[in-house]
């Protein structure tokens, strides 16, 4: 077996009930590992014990619990009731986020605060928590977005405040590496998922469809195999953000 197998490794997964974040846990689950199905709210948890109910169905091992990430003492307990269930983490990766497309003018504090501990304070704590629960040779990954690297108006809360993620990547990438830790962020072109048309017109879509040098939208199969790589055998790779948006942006 690969030293940087997945059988048997304990991974949490932030936002781990749909959409990119269930098709993590799932493909994880097949490739052997142990998956905590992490959900924001009873909103979610239908489709955090669907993504459970599949992983077992396969012969899978995993569990679901909530928890609101912009409240650290939720982070500390999921990550705590991980560990306990496996006995261990090895893997913790956060696709926890959410968008808001709106004019600088007319953004309000309410929307900028619900942003930052979303996208930004959320963000910070998982990093640290992982960093204080993972095993030696454990692996960190937050999903972020290509917007980082865009030139554009209308996501300055969302671009803003994922913004930080980059240097929380770095910092504690230098900071655990002794451990041999390694800390990364992946940042998708806009995905065809729910996540994305809430706040787009039928016109935004179409330009963004064509904006990517690949066409198209990100998928998130395109997404998973990179997250898969980054636990595994490109765990060399740390301290970065990487882009992966069919050359929707660049830097």
């Amino acid at each position: 077996m690969s030293e940087h197998s997945l059988k048997g490794k304990a991974v949490l997964v932030g936002g781990g009930a749909k959409n990119l974040g269930g098709l993590i846990s799932r493909t994880l689950a097949g490739a052997g590992a142990r998956i905590c199905v992490h959900y924001n709210s009873a909103a979610t948890q239908v489709d955090a014990d669907a993504t459970v109910a599949v992983i077992r169905g396969a012969g899978g091992e995993a569990f679901a619990i909530q928890g609101d990430f912009t409240k650290t003492a939720d982070v500390v307990a999921v990550f705590a009731a991980a560990k306990q269930q496996f006995g261990g983490l090895d893997i913790a990766i956060n696709t926890v986020g959410k968008v808001l497309k709106k004019p600088f003018t007319e953004t309000t504090e309410a929307e900028y605060d619900s942003m930052a501990a979303i996208n930004s304070k959320a963000a910070y704590f998982f990093i640290q928590e992982a960093g204080k629960q993972l095993n030696d040779h454990g692996k960190i990954v937050t999903i972020v977005t290509s917007l980082l690297a865009a030139y554009t108006g209308l996501y300055s809360t969302y671009g803003g405040l994922k913004a930080p993620v980059e240097h929380y990547t770095r910092a504690a990438s230098k900071e655990f590496g002794a451990r041999g830790i390694s800390v990364t962020a992946v940042g998708p072109g806009p995905m065809d998922t729910p996540f994305f048309y809430g706040q787009e017109t039928a016109e935004a879509v179409a330009y963004h469809k064509s904006a990517s040098a690949l066409g198209g939208l990100t998928k998130i199969e395109d997404i998973v195999p990179l997250v898969q790589f980054l636990v595994t055998d490109g765990w060399w790779i740390t301290g970065q953000t990487i882009f992966a948006n069919g050359g929707y942006t660049t830097r």
